[in-house]
């Protein structure tokens, strides 16, 4: 293809997006709205599997230190435990430390009056690095020297990993669903236009023009409809992410719930947009323009 010629077909394209002003911007209201949704759902996924990461972190182990042991021998076994692959970090608590913390718990309960340091052991608390680990950690622990015993809930950290496979197929599974959606509405909306310029593109078939001089300006039209629609779906996506963290902060006193800040998904996030806006306007002009090119 000749270079003027090339000039001419892109200019065609830029200049049927103003031509046809309001089916170019019915699609670009179209490509926002789908990729929006989209966007805040994969926010959302995103950040419950941040949450989830970050609760499943609070499954530890206690290991229990057998009374025998002096405080220095007892000590000198959180080394051992640090050696271990599967251990992040290893906390050693005294029987002093592990009373307050028992009177913190059974504050009021006369029943556990009198309880005394000695009654105590001295112990680790262990959180591990993989907790779908924290069987095979647990046995390691036990086999440890000097330990009389461990505290692992296994369940927990199970309960924990399966909630985050669940939400891992789940979050792939109606995003692809809301892609196919996106992509089948923009392209029906495409085809509306289409049809408006179907006699249009049946005089330059007559005339001899080919079907890629007919398509290119369609699909320059097409790709820029989706950055259009790609880059105002990315602002809107920031200001209104920005403004619904801002609000729950203002409302969760407690902290119950954490979110990432939009600068730390930015680039990855401009990334998705830039590529789903120019894949669904290239695509659906592109496998639009089809069924008119048979005149």
């Amino acid at each position: 293809m000749k270079l003027n010629n090339l000039g001419y077909l892109l200019k065609e394209g830029f200049r049927g997006i103003f031509l046809h002003g309001f089916m170019s911007f019915a699609a670009v209201c179209v490509t926002v709205a789908c990729l929006v949704i989209v966007g805040s759902f994969s926010i959302l996924a995103y950040n419950l599997d941040i949450m989830v990461e970050e609760l499943n972190q609070t499954s530890e182990i206690l290991v229990y230190i057998d009374s025998s042991l002096s405080d220095a021998e007892a000590r000198s076994i959180g080394t051992k435990i640090n050696l271990l692959d599967n251990v992040l970090q290893a906390t050693f608590v005294s029987r002093e430390e592990a009373l307050e913390n028992f009177i913190a718990d059974h504050n009021g309960d006369s029943a556990f009056n009198g309880v005394q340091a000695s009654d105590l052991r001295h112990r680790y608390v262990v959180t591990l690095e993989d907790n779908t680990k924290m069987e095979q950690t647990d046995m390691q622990l036990k086999q440890l020297p000097g330990v009389a015993g461990t505290n692992a809930a296994y369940e927990l950290a199970e309960g924990f990993s399966t909630i985050q496979d669940v939400l891992h197929i789940v979050s792939i599974a109606i995003i692809a669903v809301l892609l196919v959606v996106s992509l089948l509405i923009i392209s029906n909306t495409v085809k509306l236009a289409m049809y408006d310029r179907k006699d249009e593109i049946a005089i330059m078939k007559m005339v001899g023009a080919t079907n890629g001089f007919i398509r290119l300006p369609f699909v320059v039209e097409g790709f820029t409809l989706g950055m259009i629609g790609a880059i105002l779906a990315f602002g809107l996506e920031w200001l209104g992410y920005d403004a619904l963290v801002q609000r729950i902060a203002d409302v969760d006193s407690l902290q119950l719930f954490t979110f990432v800040a939009f600068q730390e998904l930015l680039i990855p996030m401009v990334a998705v947009f830039c590529a789903a806006g120019m894949f669904v306007g290239i695509v659906g002009s592109w496998t639009s323009i089809r069924k008119f090119m048979d005149v």
